[in-house]
């Protein structure tokens, strides 16, 4: 069984994976993002119905796009959203939201999403292809129970 343990220090960040007998450090300052590591198995190895960039212009900002679950009430749709990561990446979770409207319980008017992994659920290990499958997932399978907007919930 591995361990993956995060540490951030300073402007540094500690990675240090714990296999049975062997500890391996790997350190990524901030000249060297761990952010890019993901990039490039989201442009290489993209996850089905999901694609994701980052923008030209800024390295932390990606441009998304989920194509709606089959055999859900979003099939055939083309979903654009947003994504942002914090300067505590990964200690803090990435900002997501969806910038075309769509009409569900755990997404509000704004766009913003309803999710516990992008709130109190996050933790360093997870990465942005699962935060993308997650959202994903939830358009399958909408939460009313903890809906953003109690008007489409109650429907």
């Amino acid at each position: 069984m591995n361990y993956l343990i995060v540490l951030r220090w300073r402007r540094e960040l500690f990675i240090w994976i714990l296999c049975r007998r062997n500890v391996q450090r790997i350190i990524c300052s901030s000249r060297l993002p761990l952010t890019s590591l993901e990039t490039q198995r989201l442009l290489s190895e993209p996850a089905p119905g999901i694609s994701a960039s980052p923008s030209e212009d800024n390295m932390r900002y990606f441009n998304v796009m989920i194509l709606g679950p089959t055999q859900s009430p979003y099939e055939g749709g083309v979903f654009k959203l947003e994504l942002f990561l914090p300067e505590e990446y990964p200690m803090a979770a990435p900002k997501v939201r969806f910038l075309t409207k769509i009409y569900h319980p755990n997404i509000d008017k704004l766009g913003r999403i309803c999710l516990d992994i992008l709130k109190d659920k996050w933790s360093p290990a997870l990465q942005i292809r699962t935060v993308l499958l997650s959202i994903q997932a939830l358009l399958s399978a909408p939460n009313p129970d903890d809906p953003l907007s109690e008007n489409i919930a109650k429907h």
